[in-house]
């Protein structure tokens, strides 16, 4: 099994100019990859800054890398490039150490008045396989929440600010997605909507766009744009459908990112090098029912074989099994094997 391990941190309110600096936190295994996520209150003018800093496993210390800076409104809201060095690099979101990884600090740094940290959490985890091990199905009958739908490609053209809609904004549409489904979508969308008619997937994409990376897919910005609407949220690794099922079946929509040659996985009908679509229940024989704003014919609700799901998601090549989940505080989470 791989492994994967999430830690969740309480972040006091910090005074403008402050950091807040954790302890080392002992990944338990050789780590290959980190992924901070966090959900933040900024004022205008406010906006936090997230670092990490490996150690290595003979005990060297890393330098600290910008894992993003991010406020509610943008200016700035970016990940931050050409951070590589001997020990690892920063690719948009995630830490990719060049070296295994026995320990690491997070570090937040306030820069203005009035922010609050909501949540913070770190996922590490060891290399996904290239070749992974599918689940059998749970035979606990069809199970499926009823998350609206929104079609990425209604949204062409639109924003060419944000990265021009259509085919770029799988993030913002799954994201809107999981909002309206917790019933928490945005009440300013007059002025991002433009007459289309799911506007809230305009205003995800506004609130989620990365302008280091030139697109709205980064994980964390879309739990920390999800977090202004009073959701909790983390980016994770999952290791298998039954792992979703769990979350699934708890009432918890889940979003995946995976990517897949047309051929890999039928029904869907289009190739992607990277698409996020919301998990949103199972069938009595174990296939997974999707939400995949992706799709080109406009009927977002898909059913996916279990097995060609699980092999395009997390084998190595595509995000080893890379999902974030959002829900509202009084929403408990099951039972896990800490990956969440």
């Amino acid at each position: 099994m791989l492994n994967v391990a999430l830690t969740r941190f309480t972040v006091p309110p910090p005074a403008p100019g402050d950091c807040w600096t954790s302890d080392d936190q002992p990944t338990g295994f050789p780590a290959a990859q980190l992924v901070p996520s966090w959900t933040a209150h900024t004022p205008p003018g406010s906006w936090i800054e997230v670092e990490l800093q490996a150690v290595t496993a003979d005990g060297r210390r890393t330098r600290w890398y910008v894992m993003g800076r991010w406020s509610e409104r943008g200016g700035p809201r970016t990940s931050v490039a050409g951070q590589g060095d001997e020990d690892g690099d920063v690719a948009v979101d995630t830490f990719v150490a060049r070296r295994p990884v026995a320990a690491y600090r997070v570090r937040v740094r306030a820069c203005g008045p009035g922010v609050r940290v909501g949540g913070l959490a770190v996922m590490a985890s060891a290399q996904p396989p290239p070749h992974p091990e599918g689940s059998p199905p749970s035979g606990l009958g069809p199970v499926e929440l009823a998350v609206p739908e929104h079609w990425q490609h209604a949204h062409a053209g639109h924003h060419p600010e944000y990265d021009g809609g259509g085919a770029n904004w799988c993030g913002p549409a799954a994201t809107a997605m999981v909002l309206g489904f917790w019933g928490r979508e945005p009440g300013d969308l007059g002025e991002v909507g433009g007459g289309c008619p799911h506007p809230a997937v305009d205003h995800a994409a506004r609130g989620t766009y990365d302008s280091s990376y030139l697109g709205t897919g980064n994980w964390p910005f879309n739990v920390a744009y999800a977090g202004t609407f009073g959701l909790r949220g983390f980016v994770t690794r999952l290791r298998s459908a039954a792992e979703l099922e769990r979350l699934v079946r708890s009432g918890i929509p889940v979003v995946v990112s995976l990517s897949f040659k047309e051929r890999e996985l039928p029904g869907a009908g289009y190739s992607t090098s990277g698409n996020l679509i919301v998990v949103t229940g199972f069938t009595a024989e174990g296939d997974v029912r999707v939400n995949d704003p992706a799709v080109p014919d406009g009927r977002v609700r898909r059913v996916y074989p279990r097995a060609a799901f699980e092999h395009v998601w997390l084998r190595s090549s595509g995000s080893g099994g890379i999902a974030y989940v959002l829900h509202p505080p009084e929403v408990s989470l099951p039972e896990s094997d800490g990956n969440w």
